[in-house]
């Protein structure tokens, strides 16, 4: 209407085109028309980049590539398209994976922690009579914020396993998973996928004996551990201004009083106490104390043994060719697969001992026929059979 009635004013349908940022015969055409233009919509029309999309998806899910590393990618592939579809799709794409990331850590009570280190580089504690260098363990729970913090001297794995036990007994339980950066004390090999990667087996070991299960972060992706790393910004800027200390113990005692405090104030996001959320988290408690002073990693050999102290101890068949975690506590030996224990034996303070449990040999020692099992070795009771190593004979015995 607005066309046709500037035309009937005497613009010209170059005027009219140039007005409404159109084509001068689109302008003639609407001028012209006797009746209002009725649109409908139309199929879409295929793309180019059509086959190529869900790859593309796959890729950007891995890691941020860039829209002409993506383009050299699917040209390998055939796709004969040009650069600008290619840049559009992939910086839509982006946009929704960013979107889809940030909202999936914003987690639900007991769900998630996350955890990072620190270095303070203009600050050393004495320690054995040298200075040492200052790290900071940090930890959050993504639901109620509540937060701790342990100083140390080094990040070794141990160091890593002793301040989470720490973490979940000021925080009185863990979540269901920690959400990591690609630290050498968790993942000895980090692939795109997570599943592809290989953990840091002492720490693997200490995460199922617990039961949570460790996330790491999707390289480049920032944001999914956003609310750690605005805690190490806090940490620096709040509690590090102008500190004073005499030793590791006093600094961590200032740590423990300055958590305490932060923990008890409103937080700037939730508008509520982390303290008071923290009683809504509904934490995995604390039922069994992880001793990472006396725990060792063993490979079980074919034999179904493990060496420990200068002897040989039998674990159940099935575990041949797994590593798994060794306990000695006073005079026993407990030997744990994925945090569940398999063996438990008497310690032999003896050497080139070989101290065995014919349960564990029971579904070798009789043929296993239709699928049958074997309970000729059933029973109440565990039994260990310390026997020489030489003594071959004895050794036969026990296994008949």
């Amino acid at each position: 209407m607005d066309i046709r009635s500037d035309r009937q004013k005497g613009l010209s349908y170059t005027e009219i085109a140039r007005k409404y940022n159109i084509d001068p015969r689109t302008a003639k055409k609407y001028a012209e028309s006797e009746a209002r233009p009725v649109y409908s919509l139309s199929a879409t029309k295929p793309s180019k980049l059509d086959p190529y999309k869900e790859q593309i998806t796959v890729w950007l899910e891995e890691a941020p590539y860039s829209a002409e590393r993506i383009l050299e990618k699917i040209q390998e592939q055939g796709f004969e398209g040009g650069h600008s579809i290619v840049r559009e799709y992939v910086r839509n794409k982006k946009e929704q994976l960013d979107e889809k990331a940030t909202v999936r850590f914003e987690t639900m009570p007991g769900l998630q922690g996350q955890m990072d280190w620190a270095f303070f580089e203009d600050h050393t504690v004495p320690e054995d009579g040298k200075l040492k260098k200052l790290y900071c363990f940090l930890f959050i729970l993504g639901y109620s914020r509540t937060r701790y913090i342990e100083f140390v001297t080094n990040m070794s794995t141990n160091t890593l396993i002793r301040c989470h036990a720490n973490a979940f007994r000021y925080l009185g339980g863990y979540p269901e998973e920690i959400l990591y950066d690609n630290m050498k004390q968790v993942v000895i090999k980090r692939l795109l996928k997570q599943e592809d990667s290989t953990l840091n087996r002492q720490f693997e070991d200490f995460a199922g004996f617990y039961g949570f299960k460790p996330v790491l972060c999707r390289p480049y992706r920032g944001q999914t551990k956003g609310k750690i790393e605005r805690t190490v910004q806090f940490v620096r800027d709040n509690f590090m201004i102008g500190i004073k200390y005499s030793s590791l113990d006093d600094l961590n005692g200032q740590a423990l009083a300055w958590c305490n405090k932060v923990n008890g104030k409103v937080h700037a996001t939730t508008n509520e106490i982390p303290f008071e959320r923290l009683k809504k988290e509904g934490l995995n408690p604390l039922k069994r104390e992880y001793i990472i002073d006396k725990i060792n990693l063993r490979r079980v050999q074919k034999d179904c043994l493990i060496s420990y102290g200068g002897n040989q101890y039998s674990v159940p068949s099935e575990y041949a060719g797994e590593d798994v975690a060794v306990v000695a506590l006073d005079n026993v030996l407990a030997v744990y697969y994925e945090g569940k224990q398999i063996a438990l034996h008497r310690i032999s303070y003896q050497k080139k001992d070989m101290v065995v449990n014919a349960h564990h040999y029971r579904r070798l020692t009789v043929k296993q026929s239709f699928d049958t099992e074997n309970t000729l070795l059933d029973g109440d009771s565990v039994i260990d059979f310390p026997i020489q190593q030489h003594d071959l004979n004895r050794y036969d015995e026990v296994l008949l």
